[in-house]
């Protein structure tokens, strides 16, 4: 956990789209090696990665590179296109969290999705969390739970993320009730309520970024959901996805790390 939050913050710079199987989501994911070295040298706290790319990671000899999350399982719902049949799996499902221990991961992260209609996907996330929490105890490893309340897919395709916040503290204290070391939770429509999902939590509570929006909008609602107790931030297209990912985790290292608002933060950005 230690590797993970500096002074009890954390910054996980998100990249292991290639999993969803969702083309969109790999515009600006092309060639890793080099979004790998260039994230290397923006410094954010961790870089979030599937097992086949995190020898990317790894193999630098930096003594003071990012940490390693590892995304352990995969799944079918972030297509635009509604699937016949739902599936979350575990990569691995003997030995769960093996290639981390591998690959010398600070963290594990698993998926709890809730989507409209779907009681199987959720069962098989259940079983999932439960697979790995036993396997993350053997071992020593924290686990990271990602709860997600998305919308009917006919809604706007992909099964966008719900923002009620009713629903997302419901999903969350699941989470905490089966043992999450660390939350990954969609942010709140009303960033004012998110306070309710960091106690519901009780342990750090990580918001996750989701599609690529305004970047000035997106440090704004990075400092607002900050104030309300958030640990830290698990961004990726706002960050992989732009023109100048150094100048993006520069801005948010100094919302989650210094404690600065969204203009002070944006000033950043623009080399104030």
């Amino acid at each position: 956990m230690n590797r993970l939050f500096t002074d009890g913050g954390c910054l996980d710079v998100a990249i292991d789209h290639g999993v969803c199987n969702e083309p969109s989501f790999l515009v600006g994911l092309e060639d890793m090696e080099g979004v790998v070295t260039t994230l290397i040298g923006a410094k954010p706290d961790a870089i979030q990665m599937a097992y086949g790319q995190a020898d990317l990671l790894q193999r630098h000899s930096a003594k003071d590179k990012p940490a390693l999350v590892m995304r352990i399982d995969m799944g079918n719902p972030y297509n635009s296109e509604r699937h016949r049949v739902m599936w979350s799996m575990l990569q691995n499902h003997e030995e769960p969290i093996i290639g981390a221990l591998e690959m010398d991961a600070a963290c594990v992260v698993v998926n709890l999705f809730m989507l409209p209609g779907e009681p199987e996907l959720f069962r098989q996330c259940v079983e999932n969390i439960s697979r790995v929490r036993a396997s993350c105890s053997k071992y020593g490893m924290p686990l990271m739970i990602e709860p997600l309340v998305m919308l009917p897919n006919e809604v706007r395709g992909g099964y966008q993320v719900d923002g009620d916040a009713e629903k997302i503290v419901t999903l969350v204290r699941l989470a905490s009730e089966m043992g999450a070391d660390i939350i990954k939770a969609d942010p709140t429509d009303d960033a004012e309520e998110f306070h309710r999902v960091v106690e519901a939590a009780r342990v750090p509570v990580l918001v996750r970024g989701g599609g690529k929006e305004d970047l000035e909008s997106v440090l704004a609602r990075s400092a607002a959901l900050m104030a309300q107790g958030a640990s830290g931030l698990v961004y990726g297209r706002n960050i992989y996805q732009h023109e100048s990912p150094n100048a993006v985790v520069d801005a948010l290292m100094a919302i989650v790390h210094r404690g600065a608002s969204g203009g002070e933060a944006w000033e950043i950005y623009n080399g104030g």
